[in-house]
């Protein structure tokens, strides 16, 4: 198994000769799903925020359990907004995080689920020749690992990568054949 990802010269799938090559073509590998959230998050992209923020799980979980949100989807009043912000970064400033900084980082991945939305996010695609696979677009979003779905049968698990820049948070790092 040969993961490549397009771009890394280190990671490069192996060289052919010009006969293979002409001869074997890539096959796309199909991508599904990845947005799964963990029940205790009810639907909140806690992973990514988290990640966003430079915070672990759990804390922006504790930070978001002073939460009170406005009761059927509507926006909170501003005095709830405001106690609401209070008590995130009671939790979150001893972790370094400002308000500009939370701000940001929920402000990207709000969505309104209720009127179908998911949080940003881009799909990854990727390509096998042989054994070797071939990230072609990394992705971001992923909350959870996607299924892959190789056209000859056989299973394969993704890596997912979490950080701060939103670009790549999410993002399918590697792709293992089992």
């Amino acid at each position: 198994m040969v993961l490549a990802l397009a771009g890394c010269s280190a990671a490069s799938a192996p060289a052919s000769d010009s006969s293979t090559s002409s001869t074997t073509a890539a096959i796309t590998v199909s991508i599904s799903g990845g947005f799964d959230t963990k029940a205790v998050d009810n639907g909140r992209p806690v992973v990514l925020v988290a990640a966003a923020l430079g915070v672990p799980e759990d804390v922006f979980r504790l930070a978001f359990s002073g939460v009170t949100p406005a009761a059927g989807g509507e926006a909170p009043g501003s005095a709830q907004v405001g106690l609401n912000k209070a008590a995130l970064l009671k939790v979150l400033a001893p972790y370094g995080i400002t308000n500009d900084q939370l701000d940001a980082a929920s402000n990207f991945y709000r969505y309104s689920g209720t009127m179908g939305e998911t949080w940003p996010h881009s799909a990854a695609t990727a390509t096998i020749v042989g054994d070797a696979v071939t990230i072609t677009n990394a992705g971001s979003g992923y909350t959870s690992a996607p299924v892959i779905t190789l056209p000859d049968g056989r299973t394969a698990t993704a890596t997912i990568s979490y950080g701060k820049d939103t670009a790549t948070n999410g993002s399918i790092t590697g792709i293992t054949i089992t």
